[in-house]
């Protein structure tokens, strides 16, 4: 803890985008690999699953790049980790398909708050000199998330089922949220 408290505000900045980043990316991978236990539970078809594997994928990626510099980055960044991590209890919580459906529909239109917000974060947190690398960490990262959604999807479901894998989204997005506001500078445009 001591060498994390060591980090510069940069580094720890860099950290809470690539976290946030993260829990959007391993999200969208590790729903679709639990579709079939969803089905199950739920007793959909499968034209259903494939709403709720899309109600997630969002168009507003740009709005949401737009609103950050609009409000503020950072605002709109912890804004969309909170309600990644809210959504997340939503669709835990699902009693049924439709609710689960909109559930999602809320997780894309907050994760569409949190990826672009990491990169404008990176962009106006770090100097032109480190902006290269940190992205390059934080691109990274990020791929490494879609390399382990596989791994991390199976371990969830064969363990906790299908409601686990939002549930885990939970500390994660509250880590995320806690690092993100004591570290990240605000800006706008």
């Amino acid at each position: 803890m001591k060498r994390f408290l060591k980090l510069s505000k940069r580094t720890v900045t860099l950290i809470a985008v690539t976290l946030g980043s993260s829990i959007a990316i391993l999200d969208g991978s590790i729903v679709n690999l639990a579709l079939p236990a969803i089905a199950k539970d739920l007793n959909v078809p499968f034209s259903v699953l494939q709403w709720i594997a899309d109600a997630y994928l969002s168009a507003l990626i740009l709005l949401g790049g737009s609103l950050g510099d609009i409000f503020g980055r950072k605002r709109v960044y912890l804004v969309g980790v909170a309600g990644f991590g809210i959504s997340s209890i939503l669709c835990a919580i699902a009693p049924n398909a439709e609710i689960l459906i909109a559930a999602r529909v809320l997780q894309g239109i907050f994760g569409a708050l949190m990826v672009p917000g990491a990169l404008a974060i990176i962009n106006t947190n770090f100097p032109k000199s480190e902006r290269g690398r940190a992205i390059g960490h934080w691109t990274a990262w990020s791929s490494i998330a879609v390399v382990a959604a596989p791994f991390l999807a199976g371990a969830i479901l064969a363990t906790g089922g299908w409601r686990w894998i939002f549930l885990v989204n939970i500390p994660l997005s509250a880590l995320c949220f806690a690092i993100a506001a004591a570290s990240t500078r605000e800006s706008s445009d």
